[in-house]
This record gives C-alpha cells, structure tokens and sequence, in this order.
C-alpha cells in the first residue's frame, strides 16, 4: 500500500507564508505525477497545483505567481509554498499522487489525509 503524510499547515495572517510538505512511502515503483487539491466545507475539491515526473506544473489561477509547487524525489516528496496568503485561501489542502505501484501496475491514484490552512484577515 501507499501513504502520503501531509505536514505544514496551520494559522496564519493574510500576507504571510507557509510550507505544506507530502511524503509519499510505501510500494511506489514510479511517483508519475504529485499535486495539491484543496477544499473548503460544502465544496468540491479543487486543483492548486500539479507537478509531472518530466518537471512540468500547473497553477490555478488563483494562486498563479504567490505558490510554488517543486518536489525531491529522492525523498518522494512534494511541497508547496505559499506566499502572500488570503483568507480565502482558507481550506482543508489535500496532497494527491499518481504512482505506479509495480513495472506491471496499473497507475493508481492516492490522496493524503489532508492538513488545515487558515489565513486571518
């Protein structure tokens, strides 16, 4: 089986940063693509950002030019900084990875246990 452990969240005033950190263990023969997802209650789950084994992201536009998402493979790990937050960026952020569980596996997709992020105003 696969886990994501997602740390880094916490309370914080409008403007400022903060790091979320998913470490992906477990039986992973090949992580294809790690990302960020994110929620508040009574709505959908909605894209942050995604990066590719090849190193491309993608940014919701929203968070365009304030996050960035990079990752240490070595490590399995994805991180997400965030700056110059808003308190609507206010939600539960969920960690997302695409990962092949074996050469013979079927590409399966994993999300993590999720870590509150409140910005003040």
């Amino acid at each position: 089986q696969v886990q994501l452990v997602e740390s880094g969240g916490g309370l914080v005033q409008a403007g400022g940063s903060l790091r979320l950190s998913c470490a992906a263990s477990g039986s992973i023969f090949r992580i294809n693509a790690m990302g960020w997802y994110r929620q508040v209650p009574g709505k959908q789950r909605d894209l942050v950002a995604t990066t590719t084994r090849s190193g491309s992201t993608n940014y919701a536009d929203s968070v365009k030019g304030r996050f960035t998402i990079s990752t240490d493979n070595a490590k399995n790990t994805v991180y997400l900084q965030m700056n110059s937050l808003k308190p609507e960026d206010t939600a539960v952020y969920y960690c997302n990875a695409e990962i092949l569980q074996t050469y013979w596996a079927v590409l399966s997709t994993f999300w993590g246990q999720g870590t509150q992020v409140t910005v003040s105003s």
